[in-house]
């Protein structure tokens, strides 16, 4: 009986393991971003300054959403009639250089609402395991030329594009 129990065990053990390495080759790439999220003080002109809490993922596609209880919009938003656009500093190696987030995910807002777009996908750059992303701080006001964040109003009457720049560097850089 003895036997029978042991052969058993070790039959069980190995279709345990076989399940867990089927499970683990499925579940895809997830690959934790160091903190999740961090803040920092933009100025976004007319729009308003305070901070802005960037919440980074991994899960296959980077992306970064981007929150600010401070900063409200200016007037209604119809869903996803906006292009957000986020430019970050990337260190890679000691070298820095650019990324940018982007797309036009979000909800319908009314005048007055706290800033909520995302999640933006990376459209710009390229981010790999070990790489940081921080806002940049500018000087100066926002502008075309002058920017870390940008909204494109894609609207019935034309667009329209409202400027901010980081006025710090974020809470934590984030890993990636």
């Amino acid at each position: 009986m003895r036997g029978f129990s042991t052969r058993r065990f070790t039959l069980t053990a190995i279709a345990a393991s076989g399940a867990l390495a089927a499970s683990l080759a499925l579940a895809g790439s997830a690959v934790a971003v160091a903190p999740a999220s961090a803040t920092a003080s933009y100025d976004c002109g007319f729009a308003g300054s305070g901070t802005v809490t960037l919440t980074a993922a991994d899960s296959g596609s980077k992306t970064i959403r981007v929150d600010s209880a401070d900063i409200r919009t200016q007037f209604p938003l119809e869903a996803n009639s906006v292009t957000t656009t986020l430019k970050l500093n990337k260190t890679s190696g000691g070298v820095t250089s650019e990324v940018q987030f982007s797309g036009s995910a979000h909800q319908a807002a009314n005048t007055g609402d706290p800033l909520s777009f995302g999640p933006l996908p990376l459209t710009s750059g390229s981010l790999a395991a070990g790489d940081t992303t921080d806002s940049a701080a500018r000087t100066g006001k926002p502008s075309a030329t002058n920017w870390s964040l940008k909204f494109t109003v894609n609207g019935a009457d034309g667009n329209f594009t409202s400027y901010c720049t980081a006025t710090s560097n974020q809470s934590t850089a984030l890993t990636w």
